[in-house]
């Protein structure tokens, strides 16, 4: 009996379908990178144009005495707006830097309250709108990256009309952003004339160092500059639980800026630090800012204030309880700044 024995060769699959698979999975991550870019550069460019927030009508007569202020921020191209208030015989002066989309009064008119309660102890009181807020110029916001300018702006004005002779700065949400990264761009108080050579011609004409900033109140600090900006992707943009990670990265670009470590920069502040958020934020995170609150205790406990207010979300707190928040501030400076009698 013959028995034949067919042998079956696999079977080579072609070449090109290979390649034809490879080309449409290439495709398709194109596609999908281009539509993260669109989405990227569409909600960087939405965030950044936010409508400027106005000041709300304030009676003359409920207002401490002020001065109007128009000065111009340290890049020299944006036209500032501020209201000055001096007492007599000052201790410093308090530069209120506000959150994005807020404006010069950022807890509103019952801001007033915390105002007189400064001028009543001895601190001139300045407060500005930022870049495309309230009445100062400027067609977006940076959520800091672009702001610290302004704070710089705000300082020089206030050293030319206040006899103080040095500020605190009171950074709110992303004035914090603000605060640090101006405070970063001085020159340190002990600098040398080979020194200043290195740093930009707008900086060396503004005439002060970080030496004239002596103290920085934080409210609700983020543990990383771009925490502010996430959130509001993740929670209002079309899937910006993709594009969070990279919307503030494209607002950093247009800025010109990095990312900052806040949590490692307050830490290391070698000046007095208040630090004031709400028990329940969730927007930042209490737990973060614990974290923000410990590190700087553990490095500088005796120049460092911190108060948590219960029951406050994010940037709540003065109107959870004012009274409590006042009188945190109020110990801060009682502490560090308060002539002795």
């Amino acid at each position: 009996m013959n028995i034949n024995y067919e042998y079956n060769s696999p079977r080579k699959k072609p070449k090109g379908s290979l390649l034809t698979r490879l080309a449409l999975v290439f495709s398709v991550l194109s596609a999908v990178i281009i539509v993260i870019i669109v989405l990227t550069v569409t909600s960087a460019n939405r965030l950044m144009n936010i409508e400027r927030n106005y000041a709300s009508n304030v009676p003359s007569n409920i207002l401490p005495s002020y001065s109007n202020c128009s000065f111009s921020s340290a890049d020299g191209q944006t036209t500032l707006s501020g209201w000055f208030f001096k007492t007599k015989n000052p201790v410093t002066t308090i530069i209120v830097v506000h959150d994005t989309g807020s404006n010069r009064l950022p807890f509103g008119v019952t801001m007033i309250d915390m105002i007189e309660d400064w001028l009543d102890s001895g601190y001139n009181v300045f407060l500005f709108d930022q870049r495309n807020s309230g009445d100062s110029a400027g067609d977006i916001s940076g959520y800091g990256y672009i702001e610290w300018q302004d704070v710089l702006g705000a300082i020089s004005i206030v050293r030319q009309i206040s006899v103080t002779t040095d500020v605190v700065l009171y950074g709110i949400g992303t004035g914090c952003t603000s605060s640090v990264i101006a405070y970063n761009n001085l020159p340190p108080a002990d600098v040398t004339e080979a020194q200043l050579k290195s740093y930009s011609q707008d900086i060396r004409e503004l005439g002060f160092t970080r030496g004239y900033v002596s103290g920085i109140i934080f409210d609700s600090p983020a543990k990383n500059s771009d925490d502010y900006i996430k959130p509001v992707v993740r929670n209002k943009e079309f899937l910006g639980f993709i594009t969070q990670n990279f919307v503030p990265y494209a607002i950093r670009i247009s800025a010109g800026e990095s990312n900052i470590n806040l949590a490692a920069e307050i830490a290391r502040l070698p000046i007095p630090v208040c630090i004031i958020y709400g028990g329940h934020d969730t927007f930042i995170g209490a737990d973060k800012i614990n974290q923000i609150i410990n590190e700087r205790n553990r490095l500088s406990s005796s120049l460092t204030e911190s108060k948590m207010i219960s029951g406050a979300g994010y940037l709540e707190e003065y109107s959870i309880n004012s009274g409590e928040y006042i009188g945190a501030v109020s110990k801060y400076l009682d502490t560090f700044f308060a002539r002795e009698n």
